[in-house]
């Protein structure tokens, strides 16, 4: 198992982060691919998996939530951070006309920034798209044949969004929302739609703990550990048998990532 979104450098991490690493060893997992969401958190990423060559690979972005951080400087920056080996992937990139953190104006700009760097530097997408799809969709259209790879991470839309994500051959990572009954229901329908090879899994730690863990952790937060139990949801849902369904998520994500 690779959980493909992991934030290990929140700061809910920093008191036992070894500890979280392990404990995602001992669950089964083979490699966690560490999020970059600012420049800062990209470079600390980046200083983790360096720590961790075998087990942890980073990406190195900016999140639409700091995307009025974006500048010239930052395009510089992810791009010497991009050169390094153990980067995978330019992201977390994308839209999130939900919260609006920062400006639609400032997020289409940072978004259009790290797919021309993402083309630039030949790697794959790790993409953020909430409320905004048909204007995500707009905007990554004119890239994705120069573009390696592209995956909208913690996929979470309605069927029509799915539909446009897989048009546009998109991958799809799904996340623990799958296990909340309140908001990701839905998901257990429409999991069955995802091609295999376009389908991997993430926690997306230390967000979105599984709600229907039982018995349910005494902590709130996620960790990479339990990418088995959303695994297990997951193929339930799409009626295989875990272990096809574990090859066949690892085989594309490792293709995805170029990990092997």
């Amino acid at each position: 198992m690779i959980d493909i979104g992991v934030n290990l450098t929140n700061k809910r991490f920093d008191k036992d982060l070894i500890s979280v690493i392990d404990n995602a060893k001992q669950a089964g997992l083979s490699k966690l691919i560490v999020t970059g969401t600012s420049l800062k958190e990209s470079e600390q990423a980046l200083l983790l998996a360096n720590a961790h060559p075998e087990f942890i690979v980073s990406t190195a972005g900016v999140h639409p939530h700091d995307a009025s951080s974006f500048t010239t400087d930052t395009y510089k920056a992810l791009k010497q951070l991009a050169s390094q080996a153990q980067v995978k992937a330019i992201g977390e990139c994308g839209l999130d006309f939900n919260r609006n953190f920062s400006t639609p104006t400032e997020q289409e700009h940072a978004f259009i920034q790290q797919l021309e760097l993402a083309v630039e530097c030949q790697l794959p997408v790790f993409m953020h798209e909430r409320d905004a799809n048909e204007r995500f969709i707009e905007l990554l259209t004119p890239y994705i044949k120069q573009l390696p790879n592209a995956v909208v991470h913690c996929f979470t839309g309605d069927q029509a969004a799915l539909e446009r994500c897989l048009a546009l051959d998109l991958h799809i990572g799904i996340t623990g929302w799958i296990c909340d009954e309140r908001r990701g229901s839905h998901l257990l329908e429409l999991v069955k739609m995802i091609p295999d090879g376009r389908l991997m899994i993430e926690t997306d730690s230390p967000y979105l703990l599984p709600r229907s863990m039982r018995p349910k952790p005494k902590s709130s937060r996620n960790e990479p550990k339990y990418l088995p139990y959303i695994a297990q949801t997951i193929a339930d849902a799409r009626e295989q048998e875990l272990q096809a369904f574990l090859f066949a998520t690892e085989k594309t994500t490792n293709t995805f990532f170029n990990l092997t």
